[in-house]
């Protein structure tokens, strides 16, 4: 057997088999803020759960760019490439394979506590130093950009659905991977099926973008059903989410102290951030999470009983659900920080926006309304979500006190909330 072509890697994978890299994406894997995702797993605490679930950002990355290698073949070897440059399919597995620079230690618990997205960091770092000599000298100035642009999602390329949109290859990989880490069956997708029926679709005047033909309807309805199953039974199971809210609040007390910088913890790793925050923390709630001392649920309804007009600032305003928190925590008998709040939120889940090429050639739209025919999951999205998502309260200890009913709190908007905390109002009757 021939040995492979200069400057040709094969990397040997659990879920893939073999990766391939070529010459440009070796020199960018051997990048520091690429190797830096060796040490930051893609699921956060979820090993806390799932013993297995200790696979990092690096193994992810990797899985995407080989993804990205190909269904972009697939649409070439169908013709499909007459309108992408060479520089933007560049642009594009380079993107696959830098989608997570930018990423915070343990998933996405520092966003939740009110850090910039880890995409914004990511696109920064494209254009610090080895990476950006890296990329300048493979691609020229504008390669930084480009990747820069299909990572925000503000690409015109017609490929630049396969980074972000209904049918980006991140989640594609995340969803097989986390599955098969965690062992549970439940992110099986027909990925061969979903990759050939890829098709490049004019979804307006000379606007070209990737949609899937009429064929791939199961395939993707497969993807979409797994991210629901994952989320409601891995992502947001109870004791990952009471690590995680433990963490955020851990994390945000030791930065408040002082003690730590955002700037050091978006360059951190998991081992050295959790290092700085059992040495930092005064509260001993990262202590608890090292020895995976978690809270308990005191509280736990499906959103579907929790009333429709609940605000948004449980999940986005993480100063405002902190002081709730520690009133709340006085009320019932705990020391402040002993009672986390939790109601996450994604209600992007299960949304469908692409084009549907049919069997008879024409183009249409592929919506959460649905298709006469097709894709008939869209049209219970939010039943699907509303059972994934869960309100809950964790406590440290059994309260001394009953916890008071807080289905009329999560109806009250962010600044009454906040006018009820500054005038030493009672926030919910005893």
């Amino acid at each position: 057997m021939s040995p492979p072509p200069a400057g040709f890697e094969v990397i040997r994978d659990p879920l893939w088999d073999n990766i391939r890299l070529d010459d440009v994406a070796i020199a960018v894997v051997d990048t520091a803020p690429v190797q830096r995702l060796r040490y930051i797993r893609q699921l956060g605490h979820a090993f806390l759960v799932y013993p297995g679930a200790t696979h990092s950002r690096f193994e992810h990355a990797l899985g995407t760019y080989h993804l990205a290698k190909r269904a972009l073949s697939l649409l070439d070897e169908r013709g499909e490439f007459g309108r992408v440059s060479e520089e933007e399919r560049l642009a594009a597995r380079l993107a696959a394979l830098l989608h997570d620079v930018g990423h915070y230690p343990f998933s996405h618990a520092l966003e939740e506590a009110g850090f910039a997205h880890h995409e914004l960091l990511g696109v920064e770092r494209l254009e610090q130093d080895d990476l950006a000599h890296v990329l300048a000298a493979h691609g020229g100035p504008e390669l930084a950009a480009q990747i820069a642009a299909l990572i925000r999602g503000t690409s015109s390329s017609p490929v630049a659905g396969l980074i972000t949109g209904s049918l980006d290859l991140d989640k594609i990989e995340y969803l097989n991977r986390d599955a098969h880490m965690c062992g549970v069956p439940y992110g099986t997708i027909d990925v061969d099926r979903l990759l050939t029926s890829l098709a490049l679709c004019e979804a307006g005047p000379q606007r070209w973008e990737v949609g899937v033909h009429e064929k791939g309807v199961s395939a993707l309805e497969s993807l979409l059903f797994a991210k629901y199953q994952m989320y409601r039974n891995v992502y947001w199971h109870h004791a990952v989410r009471a690590a995680t809210c433990m963490f955020k609040r851990a994390v945000r007390t030791v930065v408040a102290s002082g003690a730590l910088a955002p700037d050091a913890i978006a360059r951190a790793t998991d081992g050295s951030l959790m290092e700085r925050l059992l040495a930092a923390d005064p509260s001993g709630l990262a202590e608890a999470v090292h020895g995976r001392r978690l809270f308990k649920r005191a509280l736990d309804l499906p959103a579907s009983e929790v009333p429709g007009d609940a605000q948004s600032w449980l999940s986005d305003d993480p100063d405002l659900t902190g002081q709730v928190e520690d009133v709340l925590a006085h009320m019932v008998g705990l020391a402040p920080g002993h009672l986390l709040l939790d109601f996450p939120a994604r209600s992007t889940m299960l949304d469908v926006d692409l084009p549907l090429r049919t069997r008879s050639g024409t183009v249409e739209r592929l919506t959460a309304a649905g298709r006469r025919g097709h894709l008939g999951l869209t049209r219970i999205a939010e039943p699907l979500y509303q059972s994934a998502r869960r309100l809950r309260v964790f406590v440290a200890a059994s309260p001394a006190r009953p916890l008071p009913d807080l289905m009329d709190l999560v109806t009250v908007p962010a600044a009454d909330v906040r006018q009820r905390l500054v005038d030493g109002e009672v926030l919910v009757p005893r």
